[in-house]
């Protein structure tokens, strides 16, 4: 995107820090994470979980993927009320990896629902960006995602630095040879994505009310979190839905110009994804769509993209490309990003 052209809000500073600040935690965090990925082979555990709220849930939805596809771990998302409100994590999780994704680290129901988890003997695993938080220092095995101080509410390149640390971790627990392959071209592909002008989608959007945001595979958790960002920072209301589970019900809202925004992933979740898009675009909906060509040709409007060679890395380049837009339709609807209303940089729930 010509971000020259745009306001330099924090929010859009921040989001083009990322590419920078995953290849230096690439670095920095090349032995513990290599480290993190034996013990979890020696461990062999029949499961996984995740536990985390707001945009680090939808990392969680990130993980979760990536364990099942490339692991072969059944991995579960723990409610962190189960341990913080009721305290009835079950025993079950004894010797069983339990992955916390925090930004802050510091969220009251996130330590609670941890700490009743490692009483139970679960491994917890903190992704965090700040290592010197309550989070980080309960877990057995903290990886820090250095994404370095994001002030803006809105956050953008703590999502992708977490995206990355838990590609990282998925690729040593498995050895997966690709992933491993995939990740050096990550600080590449993320430039290559932030220099994506989907400027374009401004118009169709700005005065949209509602969004459907479609996805699949390792693309459905960044739709998750483009939807989320379109809430907090646009007031537009956007939910996100599987490419497949849209039609059990929900495409039968979309109507004649009303807009849908779809993150085609690049690997086999891209089954069906051609025909959904024709089934909208044939009753008039304005389809904006990002992926492989072959399957968003009914598009209204295509979103540029380069791809990388690896689906997962594709995918953490959309949210990269995706924040541009966010930025740019947030100052077009005349909203601050940086300050969205009745929202804290920390969420403290219980």
């Amino acid at each position: 995107m010509s971000h020259e052209l745009l306001p330099m809000t924090q929010m859009l500073a921040e989001a083009l820090e990322a590419p920078g600040r995953c290849e230096e935690q690439l670095t920095r965090n090349a032995n513990l994470v290599r480290e993190a990925g034996e013990r979890l082979r020696a461990l062999a555990p029949p499961f996984a979980a995740t536990l985390a709220r707001g945009s680090s849930d939808q990392a969680a939805a990130f993980a979760k993927h990536l364990l099942e596809v490339h692991a072969g771990v059944p991995t579960l998302s723990q409610s962190p009320s189960i341990g913080s409100l009721y305290h009835a994590t079950s025993p079950r999780f004894r010797d069983v990896p339990l992955i916390a994704i925090s930004q802050s680290g510091r969220s009251p129901d996130l330590i609670a629902a941890a700490e009743d988890a490692k009483r139970q003997g679960a491994i917890v695993i903190a992704v965090v960006n700040d290592a010197a938080s309550p989070l980080a220092a309960l877990a057995d095995i903290t990886i820090p995602v250095h994404a370095g101080p994001e002030t803006s509410v809105a956050a953008t390149k703590s999502f992708i630095t977490t995206l990355v640390a838990l590609t990282h971790l998925v690729a040593e627990w498995t050895q997966d040879a690709a992933l491993l392959a995939a990740l050096p071209r990550i600080g590449a592909s993320l430039r290559a994505a932030a220099a994506q002008d989907w400027a374009a989608a401004v118009p169709i959007l700005l005065r949209a009310n509602d969004l459907l945001v479609l996805g699949r595979g390792p693309t459905l958790p960044v739709a998750g979190e483009a939807a989320l960002k379109l809430k907090e920072t646009s007031g537009l209301h956007a939910e996100a839905f599987s490419i497949a589970e849209v039609a059990h019900g929900p495409m039968t809202l979309v109507e004649a110009n009303d807009p849908v925004l779809a993150f085609g992933p690049t690997d086999v979740a891209a089954e069906g994804l051609s025909d959904r898009l024709a089934d909208f675009a044939a009753r008039g909906a304005q389809v904006i769509a990002a992926g492989a060509s072959r399957d968003i040709a009914a598009a209204s409007l295509v979103l540029p993209t380069i791809p990388s060679g690896h689906a997962a890395i594709d995918a953490i380049a959309a949210i990269q490309s995706f924040y541009g837009l966010a930025n740019a339709l947030a100052v077009a609807r005349g909203r601050d990003p940086d300050r969205p209303p009745h929202l804290a940089k920390v969420t403290k729930t219980l």
